[in-house]
């Protein structure tokens, strides 16, 4: 199936989480005169997991809408795998020869990042691979998703009432991570705020709306204001922008490492779901315009790499950093991030190019996979004619025929 403009947000929260972290790397994010906007641009994670959410749990929807099979356990994990280990493995092999860390990071610590368990020991940081704890957090998801979506589309056909208690189990989830986050600020758990519970509410936000639009075109659900809402992206991308300019300010908690208080933490949980729910809904029911914009030939091509640019910009960013002498909040915020971010596109092309797309079409056995996948499902979807007419990028959002 295919979604051709959530590639371009891909690309929108890999260039978000780049960002911050050049930011924090150069001061600018803890105390410069944007601290709050670059500090707050660790919601590219919130976008990243929304869109898993949406497209890891659809194929589930459709498969209980249409009485067919579900993706199979070992194929879809397989896939994963697939997608995310090798140029993971690349980035942890480069920062243990390139990135200079303490000498208490050993060999082991490195393990950890490469099989997703640093975020439950302790143990000092790994600098070149910090960001890797969202990619340990995404795992746990994807591990959990099979059996999640079995007890959301089994048991029951899918009525309207089926559908909409779902749904308020969705929304429910939506509500674990700011009470997770509050929790474990309250008992001084920092690390538990690493862990799945705490995100879960930004994948269920995808999941919610795979639920909602597959429901809605097959007829399950009736019209609401999320009908109206396919109309005016602008106008939800605004209520995005607006959230996050209030998680930019101190309501959200500090801008440095320091912890915030339990109201701080369960603020930025909410904020983050909200702008997470704000930026996605318009790139699952896209006009043609957003179409355009976010689904073009760049769009598709910053889709490809965006994985990459996230696993090896803080690589980059060191060698950057070694090169120009700068250490941690010297400042030169600029002139960092252009050489940051125009290496790590070249190198997250490289590493699709040459290494994660040949080795995903080996393992699926498609010499034609790509993960965008332009033009090789113009329809965007599984089951064009009984499903997903609205991500189609010539059919403007509208109602499917038939209901009332």
């Amino acid at each position: 199936m295919r979604f051709p403009a959530l590639d371009g947000l891909r690309a929108v929260g890999a260039l978000a989480v780049l960002t911050t972290h050049v930011g924090f790397q150069s001061g600018d994010a803890v105390s410069g005169p944007f601290a709050g906007l670059l500090s707050r641009l660790d919601i590219g994670v919130a976008i990243f997991f929304a869109i898993s959410g949406f497209l890891l749990y659809r194929p589930h929807v459709v498969a209980w809408f249409e009485e067919t099979e579900p993706p199979h356990l070992l194929p879809y994990l397989r896939n994963r795998a697939l997608r995310i280990l090798p140029a993971l493995w690349i980035a942890v092999i480069l920062a243990a020869l390139l990135v200079p860390n303490d000498e208490a990071v050993s060999w082991v610590y490195f393990l950890h990042h490469a099989i997703f368990t640093q975020i439950y020991v302790d143990g000092p940081t790994v600098h070149g691979l910090t960001q890797l704890w969202s990619l340990a957090a995404e795992a746990s998801f994807y591990l959990l998703l099979p059996f999640l979506a079995k007890l959301l589309t089994s048991y029951e056909r899918p009525t309207r009432r089926a559908v909409r208690w779902r749904l308020a189990v969705l929304f429910g989830f939506t509500l674990l991570g700011p009470v997770w986050m509050g929790s474990i600020t309250a008992t001084g758990h920092p690390r538990a705020g690493l862990w799945l519970p705490a995100y879960i509410g930004w994948f269920a936000v995808g999941m919610g709306f795979a639920l909602w639009q597959v429901a809605r075109a097959s007829g399950r659900l009736e019209p609401s204001v999320l009908d109206t809402l396919t109309k005016i992206p602008g106008t939800v991308w605004g209520i995005a922008a607006t959230l996050f300019l209030i998680a930019a300010s101190p309501l959200a908690g500090p801008y440095n490492l320091s912890l915030p208080s339990v109201g701080q933490a369960v603020m930025k949980s909410l904020l983050y779901t909200g702008i997470a729910a704000c930026v996605l809904f318009p790139a699952i029911t896209p006009t043609r315009r957003t179409v355009a914009v976010l689904g073009g030939k760049a769009g598709h091509f910053a889709g490809d790499i965006s994985y990459g640019v996230f696993v090896y910009h803080l690589i980059v960013l060191s060698l950057f950093q070694q090169l120009f002498g700068q250490t941690l909040f010297d400042g030169n915020f600029a002139a960092l991030f252009w050489p940051t971010l125009v290496a790590s596109v070249a190198v997250a092309a490289a590493s699709y190019y040459g290494l994660e797309r040949p080795i995903m079409r080996w393992g699926r056995r498609d010499r034609s996979y790509d993960v965008s996948g332009v033009g090789r499902d113009s329809n965007a979807n599984a089951q064009p004619k009984r499903i997903d007419d609205w991500t189609k990028p010539e059919v403007r959002p509208a109602p499917p025929p038939g209901q009332g």
